[in-house]
Order: structure tokens, then sequence, then C-alpha cells
């Protein structure tokens, strides 16, 4: 019976905390654009990149075609 004398208050300390840190991040915006990061998964390009420097002067030399399409 003492250990509810301590888990009881302890547990809603605990609750109220969350729903301090819940209204906190809401109200800074944690949770405004719930959207976006799955869209960006959807749009993202994973293409590699064309070659920089050396190599892709060598391919305009040569009359090589580049992967752009």
């Amino acid at each position: 019976m003492e250990t509810l004398y301590l888990l009881i208050p302890l547990s809603i300390g605990i609750v109220a905390l969350a729903v301090w840190l819940f209204f906190r991040m809401s109200d800074s915006g944690q949770f405004d654009d719930m959207e976006g990061p799955a869209h960006s998964i959807l749009m993202d390009d994973d293409r590699p990149k064309p070659p920089q420097g050396r190599e892709s002067d060598a391919r305009a030399r040569t009359g090589q075609p580049t992967d752009s399409a």
C-alpha cells in the first residue's frame, strides 16, 4: 500500500510531463508539415550524378554520349 503513495504521484507527474512536451512541440511547429517528408521520399532522385571534371571533358572530346537522358 505504501508503494501506491509513491507510484500514483510519480505516474501523474510523468503524464503531465508528456502532455507538456506534446503541447510545446505542437506550438513550435513540429507537427505542421506531416505530408512533406513522405512526398520527398517518393520524389527523390536516385539517379547518379554525371561525372565532373576530366571524365566529362574526355567524353566531350571523343564524342561519347553522356547519360543525361
